[in-house]
């Protein structure tokens, strides 16, 4: 008989979270660069999201709205773009050529052919006449640096042109060109977001020309990116891995043989660990409570989750399509869950009191200080609104 795996408990898992995702106290990071490194990506969907889940994690939380911008449109040491599962994420920019190969080029072929599809069924101009159009809008973006559908459609007039989708349908609406095809650009790598309209919570933005990248071999950079994420957030089920990356469960598996991946034993099952990460992980020596925002990369990051929130807990944190709102930690758990009131202030509550009790109470509200003292005047609420979230905030 083979050897018995090592089991990896779920304390163990969760010790690993606290210092890998720069939950715990002493492993807080100094920039926003290395928050990003060491979640691998940052969700992007909303744009409040990247910001205040580097704020979780600096030890100077001060710096994250200049810092997150600096990193994101002075330095480009960060770029939001289009990634796993069709999803707009923030990653480190060394990782883009990565993203692109291992999960962009079949989503965007996918989505291509879709605007050519529903283009041509409602008898609008057909591919050449888009291609056309793709590459006087690249080049007006070139031209401009960064802009908006609305500039570019200045000096592409044909980008305002209109056709008319899923018609007859109970979901029929009219979509513009510039909107379909800046999304298909976006997955395809050419464009990339730019600097928001607004403030930093701004669902508004500009586009820019994404920066250079190799064309990589998709086999080759899928085993790189699922090597930094195991890295990162392993142990992790294959079905964990399929769930995160969006890819076929043959390619997960392929990535995990060609990584040397190694198999664990967890609670649900056989999980994988990147080679030379088996051994056992201490973890922080103080307790730790966070407040992290909704679609934070953490609460987010796995398909199970019994290891870190509790079943009872999700009908409040999460909405009907699965996105998790904003959630209050304490040593690995999620626990509870906060808002932000119109008045500025931040109120939290515990669903857990079995697995908190007047040290985490104390925590939370320090960490509900904290993060209003960086936050400020600024008035947050989640794109993706969840019942306890609208209960708080009300």
């Amino acid at each position: 008989m083979g050897e018995a795996l090592r089991h990896v408990t779920a304390a163990e898992r969760r010790s690993r979270l606290a210092l890998r995702h720069r939950l715990a106290g002493p492993a807080r990071a100094a920039s926003p660069e290395e928050v990003a490194s060491s979640l691998v990506a940052l969700h992007g969907t909303d744009p409040a999201t990247v910001y205040l889940a580097v704020g979780a994690r600096l030890a100077d939380p001060a710096k994250t709205v200049p810092e997150t911008e600096r990193a994101l449109y002075g330095d480009r040491a960060m770029v939001r773009m289009h990634g796993m599962r069709h999803t707009v994420f923030v990653f480190p920019a060394e990782l883009t050529a990565v993203v692109h190969a291992s999960t962009g080029l079949t989503v965007a072929a996918r989505e291509r052919a879709a605007l050519v599809r529903d283009m041509a069924v409602a008898g609008a101009p057909d591919a050449a006449w888009l291609r056309e159009v793709e590459e006087a809008a690249l080049a007006a973006l070139g031209r401009r640096g960064q802009a908006t559908a609305a500039e570019l459609a200045v000096d592409e007039p044909r980008l305002r042109e209109q056709f008319v989708y899923a018609a007859g349908r109970r979901y029929e609406g009219v979509h513009t060109v510039s909107t379909r095809l800046l999304k298909v650009l976006g997955v395809e790598g050419k464009v990339v977001r730019g600097r928001p309209l607004g403030s930093w919570t701004s669902n508004q933005f500009r586009w820019a020309l994404a920066p250079e990248h190799p064309e990589l071999d998709p086999a080759g950079a899928r085993a790189v990116l699922l090597r930094h994420w195991l890295t990162a957030c392993g142990p992790a089920t294959e079905a964990d891995l399929k769930w995160w990356t969006g890819w076929r469960v043959t390619d997960v598996r392929a990535a995990l043989a060609v990584i040397g991946a190694r198999p664990v034993s967890l609670d649900e099952g056989t999980g994988y660990v990147a080679d030379g990460d088996e051994r056992p992980v201490a973890g922080p020596r103080e307790p730790w409570a966070a407040l992290l925002p909704g679609l934070d990369p953490t609460a987010m990051g796995w398909q199970h989750r019994d290891w870190y929130l509790a079943p009872g807990l999700r009908a409040a944190l999460f909405d009907r399509s699965g996105n998790v709102g904003p959630t209050v930690w304490w040593n690995g758990r999620v626990v509870g869950g906060w808002a932000q009131r119109a008045d500025g202030e931040i109120v939290w509550r515990l669903l857990d009191p079995g697995g908190a009790g007047r040290d985490a109470e104390a925590a939370v509200a320090a960490e509900a200080e904290r993060l209003r003292g960086w936050v400020g005047a600024t008035r947050v609420t989640p794109r993706f609104r969840t019942p306890l979230e609208r209960e708080l905030a009300g």
